[in-house]
């Protein structure tokens, strides 16, 4: 399974972005799909999943902000995050989670300056 994420980039707080994580396999609809993240100097952070059927979980530090969400016909899952913190930027990942391996895309940095 390869994972392509992107849109990140350089926001100013308060602001939105939109994350894209493109997956290049037929069975992405039976993943469990996540997006972490992890900034400077800490270690890597749960940020929201989203089930096979769209339940959804989120970091408590997101929570009401941003939003998981997926398209099984684009092979697509999205994070939508709105106000937006310096305390997020940060490189984020998306995973697909399979019953006996975790997938790792390569990553897309988010920067919120202040």
């Amino acid at each position: 399974v390869q994972l392509q994420a992107s849109g990140g980039g350089l926001v100013q707080a308060g602001g939105s972005l939109r994350l894209s994580c493109a997956a290049s396999e037929s069975g992405f609809s039976s993943n469990v799909m996540g997006w972490y993240r992890q900034a400077p100097g800490k270690q890597r952070e749960l940020v929201a999943v989203i089930s096979s059927d769209g339940i959804t979980r989120y970091a408590d530090s997101v929570q009401g902000r941003f939003t998981i969400s997926r398209d099984n016909a684009k092979n697509t899952v999205y994070l939508q995050m709105n106000s937006l913190k310096p305390e997020d930027t940060a490189v984020y990942y998306c995973n697909a989670q399979k019953p006996h391996k975790i997938y790792w895309g390569q990553g897309t940095l988010v920067t919120v300056s202040s």
